[in-house]
């Protein structure tokens, strides 16, 4: 079964991630304020970024991971910027690596 992991920014700028199998349908429920409680207390909602995986486990996985990431990391997926997603990325494990020491 198709998934996607998509992107939702809110109204007070701030960003949800989520996967589903039907992007029209949950959409909608985040508009009708039946989405995630971080969305019901922060509409409108739009669609900024989505990926469409084979498997929905693969789009939950990625959603998960997502998660994780800075706001900076976000929107440089959101916008398309590659080479940045890998400079903050570089970043992260650098200081994680130092401060393993």
């Amino acid at each position: 079964m198709v998934g996607y992991m998509y992107i939702l920014e809110c109204a007070d700028g701030s960003y949800y991630t989520g996967s589903t199998t039907d992007l029209d349908r949950r959409l909608l429920q985040h508009q009708m304020g039946e989405g995630a409680n971080h969305t019901k207390a922060r509409l409108p909602v739009s669609l900024v970024y989505f990926e469409t995986y084979g498997r929905i486990d693969e789009a939950y996985y990625r959603e998960k991971q997502v998660q994780g990431w800075s706001r900076k990391k976000k929107e440089a997926l959101i916008n398309g910027a590659t080479a940045e997603i890998r400079k903050l990325a570089e970043c992260n494990n650098e200081t994680h690596f130092r401060n393993r020491k």
